[in-house]
């Protein structure tokens, strides 16, 4: 009796453990898709969440740091510069979140475009082997995209405006001397010598600050003119982040 009862309970501590069965019915098949379906659109909305967050810290550093600078004439224009690292900090922080976005909006792109869209117009042409790519996904997750396409794409949607933003005002800033020197009224300084000895910043001289802002601009132009060489099932169609 006590063996029996030991095997039973063998048996069902097997049965506990054993994994969950496939969909055997086209009806559990379906219900499979929904609910997958599901999770990968949950889990790119938390990450596109995660990517607006960024976007918005950024602005609020940008128009924080823009009032700092230009509210008071004595306030020195290394505060735009500040900004300037700050938020690039945020574009690295923003290209990370990206590059796991991207991975579920592919996801979700594949089961839209391959599998929806052939169930609300069928054309005939559905592959047998339409989800290789997503099951390939989920037994070896890999990034999509590389961390600099990423950067340059966030760049060109939302970073790149807040950088030509903080360049004008910092060209104001160091180009009048009322507003570099905290003097009454408005001047603006003509004189190229009196334009270097504004954009000093500290022991650095002003000429080799502006050597510093041209070229970091300079690759922020290079970054906003890159394009990937190949776009894939990512971003098909005119809206995609």
């Amino acid at each position: 009796m006590a063996g029996e009862i030991a095997a039973l309970s063998a048996q069902t501590d097997k049965s506990d453990v054993s994994s969950p069965r496939l969909p055997a019915t086209s009806m559990e098949s379906m219900n499979l898709m929904v609910h997958y379906y599901r999770g990968e659109l949950a889990r790119m909305a938390g990450w596109r969440d995660r990517i607006d967050r960024t976007s918005n810290w950024a602005i609020t550093v940008v128009a924080a740091l823009l009032s700092v600078s230009l509210s008071t004439p004595s306030s020195h224009h290394g505060v735009l510069l500040f900004a300037m690292l700050l938020i690039s900090l945020l574009l690295v922080i923003e290209a990370r979140r990206y590059r796991f976005f991207d991975v579920y909006r592919a996801r979700v792109r594949q089961i839209e475009k391959r599998y929806f869209a052939e169930f609300l117009l069928p054309r005939g042409d559905l592959q047998p082997d339409w989800a290789a790519a997503i099951a390939a996904s989920l037994r070896k997750p890999t990034f999509l995209i590389s961390y600099r396409d990423a950067a340059c794409r966030r760049l060109r949607r939302n970073y790149s405006w807040m950088y030509l933003i903080l360049l004008l005002a910092w060209a104001l800033k160091i180009s009048s001397s009322n507003l570099a020197e905290g003097s009454g009224g408005f001047d603006v300084a003509m004189s190229i010598h009196r334009v270097l000895k504004n954009a000093a910043l500290g022991p650095i001289p002003g000429g080799l600050v502006l050597v510093m802002v041209a070229a970091f601009y300079g690759l922020i132009l290079l970054a906003v003119l890159h394009r990937e060489s190949s776009e894939g099932e990512r971003v098909r169609g005119e809206a995609h982040v």
